[in-house]
């Protein structure tokens, strides 16, 4: 029996300011609460530009409390719409300690939890140990209104262990909100996330923003999709170069018929693994 969940990922351009960036999400959101969506995912700190492209402290000014004052402007907007939603931001759990972080809101505006990105690279133009911690919370599941929810931020989708533990803790869907450059990785992007979504069974929804920003000349290349169970788009694959809101129906009755088909989790053999989990 089928169980359809519809489910929204947003790719956009920099604004200019942390206010107008927040309130194009709002409308993003609403556009996609007429569409029919009941979940939605917005990109890698989604209210500010992607400033990991420089070191510079003064965008240390981006980060707030989770929650805090984004977290619940978007909780009284996901009551009123009945949406779930990811909202990836820049955290201050206290000065000098900062995180790159997903909130999750679900449909009656309750804030369920967080989780922090773990793997934070450090390489030229995505300079994100100047910014971040590495993620402390674990691989957290949220029971929302559309089922079971997981997020795994950008550089993150290259490690294979996180996805497996989303999938061990009962995802149905994960979040991979992104910002990734077209010089770096684009030939991973449709590969990475079609073959996590097969090894783990379940949807991927991959988010990726668009444009050139004032901090850095690398193009932002979208190409935003959701990715079914056995690895295939559903729908088109999001534009290369324009804002946009990608709205698609998940058959979540896919996961049980996909798992009666490959028994991957009934075929693990973590006692062998050990070596994996050594430095």
């Amino acid at each position: 029996m089928s169980r359809v969940v519809r489910a929204a990922l947003v790719q956009t351009t920099w604004t200019g300011d942390k206010e107008s960036m927040i309130k194009a999400h709002e409308d993003y959101a609403r556009d996609a609460a007429a569409r029919g969506a009941q979940v939605i995912c917005f990109q890698e700190l989604f209210y500010g530009p992607y400033f990991c492209q420089v070191q510079d402290a003064a965008y240390y000014e981006y980060a707030e409390s989770v929650p805090g004052p984004t977290t619940e402007r978007f909780q009284a907007l996901a009551a009123e719409l009945n949406l779930v939603m990811v909202l990836p931001m820049y955290e201050q759990e206290q000065p000098g300690v900062l995180y790159n972080t997903a909130a999750v809101v679900d449909a009656d505006g309750s804030y369920l939890g967080k989780y922090r990105k773990h793997h934070i690279p450090q390489v030229n133009g995505f300079w994100e140990k100047f910014y971040f911690r590495p993620g402390n919370l674990g691989y957290p599941v949220f029971d929302t209104a559309v089922g079971k929810v997981g997020v795994y931020i950008c550089y993150d989708r290259h490690f294979p262990e996180g996805w497996r533990t989303l999938g061990l803790n009962g995802a149905q869907i994960v979040f991979n909100p992104s910002a990734t450059s077209r010089g770096l990785s684009s030939y991973l992007w449709q590969l990475e996330q079609p073959a996590s979504a097969v090894a783990n069974e379940y949807f991927i929804g991959a988010i990726n923003r668009v444009g050139i920003e004032p901090l850095g000349d690398d193009d932002f290349y979208g190409q935003s999709y959701f990715v079914d169970p056995e690895g295939k788009f559903v729908g088109d694959v999001g534009d290369t170069h324009e804002p946009e809101l990608i709205v698609r129906d998940l058959d979540l009755s896919l996961i049980e018929t996909v798992r009666n088909r490959w028994q991957f989790y009934r075929d693990r053999r973590p006692e062998s693994y050990d070596g994996l989990v050594q430095p």
